[in-house]
């Protein structure tokens, strides 16, 4: 068991940063990729948007293929799926092919985060939770981060194929690890697919990502979204009506009743909205509004993951001495003050100090972060873990959604006709940008008050860590 919770975060932490990566690292090859293939850029949205609606559908279904068929046979058949998918992408000789496999890549990738994250919290004690969350949830900071800068490269020096055939390798390597220390968890009886669920929740939240992705990037009017997202909002509330009728409903929503569970998922869902943008506006300030080249663009982003890195060192030792309601309460304002910090950044802004930036806010978010993901289970039964993994996932990959969303939308509504070539007014306009989602990140820190400050001890307090 010891060589089990050795090696298993690495299992899951290798995993899931293939897929974070994966999920960003495609978005700088499109162009490369339209250029091989012979069409228009636009016309490969649906690389993007394919992979990001096979998420959606999928994740809510993990659980339960978990529960009936074994921790350890779905996140091997998830691995071997995404690795398989990966290779398929890499040799695609049209887009249609290339739909069809990022599709299969989304499928195992649905499966990997939630049926890893379980094998977490069922394998380890609450008092072990925190140091196995703080490392498990590294890879989802940083996968982000370093896809663009790492897809930027690839496509620079080495054909675009490249960015899918890296995933083979992680993928057998993790394929070895999962057959060797991956535990093999069932759940405690055989509940019934509910596959009326599975359509009302899975259309409404496909749908839903498929908008806000879409509406991002300003490609559909008012007009036309405006029943899009009614029908997206019908679909969910009627699974929510559904499920509260169901004996055995796909995603069991009486669990937003636990406190810390509700608390850490919503608050969650809310302070992605100030976060989500940081990953496209960044770019946009160091490239077009301060002129560097897309290499040092990226490597300003590096320092952010670093950090985030080093925090699993020192946040233990914080949450024992403070807890979480006062280090969400805390963290959350001065991630809202340092994201707005980053208005100050202009053309005479020396380097270092951008760089100590990126380091507080990518060590800020990590303990953000952190934090919630190990609270979110303080409170939890081993029966209901797995309901639990999968319905903190879904809300994180809709959250996920909203972030880039809102940040795209306010950055959109500052930019409004300036040109780009005028580097002053678009530095101007990111700057307003940064002090409203700063702002949103400040007002997020409410969701947080209604914890006690006994909440979560179980897991922040609970004895040494072994």
């Amino acid at each position: 068991m010891n060589n089990v919770k050795r090696y298993l975060p690495w299992v899951v932490a290798t995993a899931l940063f293939m897929e974070q990566l994966d999920s960003t690292i495609v978005n700088t090859a499109v162009p490369a990729m339209a250029e091989s293939l012979h069409v228009a850029p636009l016309s490969l949205k649906a690389v993007v948007a394919s992979y990001i609606l096979s998420l959606a559908v999928c994740i809510p279904v993990s659980g339960w293929l978990a529960d009936r068929f074994g921790t350890r046979r779905v996140f091997a058949s998830a691995v071997m799926v995404f690795s398989l998918s990966s290779l398929l992408c890499g040799v695609s000789v049209n887009v249609t092919m290339l739909v069809a496999s990022r599709i299969l890549q989304g499928v195992g990738a649905a499966m990997m985060m939630p049926v890893g994250r379980l094998t977490i919290i069922r394998t380890f004690s609450k008092a072990e939770l925190l140091k196995a969350m703080n490392f498990v949830i590294i890879p989802a900071l940083i996968g982000p981060l370093l896809g663009p800068t790492i897809g930027g490269l690839i496509v620079h020096w080495l054909p675009w194929r490249i960015i899918f055939f890296i995933n083979i390798p992680v993928g057998i390597a993790a394929l070895l690890l999962t057959h060797r220390f991956m535990p093999d968890y069932h759940g405690d009886g055989r509940r019934p697919l509910d596959v009326i669920g599975l359509v009302l929740f899975g259309a409404g939240t496909a749908l839903l990502s498929w908008l806000l992705e879409i509406f991002g990037e300003h490609n559909i009017g008012v007009g036309a979204a405006a029943p899009l997202f009614l029908a997206s909002l019908g679909l969910l509330a009627a699974y929510a009506w559904h499920a509260g009728r169901t004996r055995h409903p796909l995603l069991r929503l009486e669990l937003f009743r636990v406190r810390t569970f509700r608390v850490s998922v919503a608050g969650g869902f809310i302070t992605r909205l100030g976060l989500g943008g940081l990953p496209f506006l960044l770019p946009l300030l160091y490239q077009v509004g301060l002129g560097y080249p897309a290499w040092q663009s990226g490597l300003l982003m590096m320092p952010a993951a670093a950090s985030a890195m080093g925090m699993k060192l020192i946040s233990i030792g914080i949450l024992r001495r403070f807890g979480f309601r006062t280090i969400l309460i805390v963290n959350t304002l001065l991630m809202g003050v340092t994201i707005g910090l980053f208005s100050l950044v202009g053309q005479t802004t020396p380097v270092m100090l951008i760089v100590l930036l990126g380091l507080t806010q990518g060590f800020l978010n990590s303990l953000q972060f952190s934090s919630m993901n190990a609270m979110a289970y303080s409170d939890i039964g081993a029966p209901e873990s797995s309901m639990a993994s999968t319905l903190a996932s879904s809300m994180q990959q809709m959250s996920m959604s909203f972030g880039l969303a809102c940040g795209t939308l306010v950055a959109a509504w500052y930019l409004g006709d300036v040109p780009q070539t005028d580097q002053a007014a678009v530095t101007r306009a990111l700057h307003y940008a940064f002090l409203t989602l700063g702002g949103m990140t400040l007002l997020s820190s409410l969701s947080f008050w209604t914890l006690s400050p006994a909440d979560g001890e179980n897991v922040s307090k609970g004895g040494i860590v072994a």
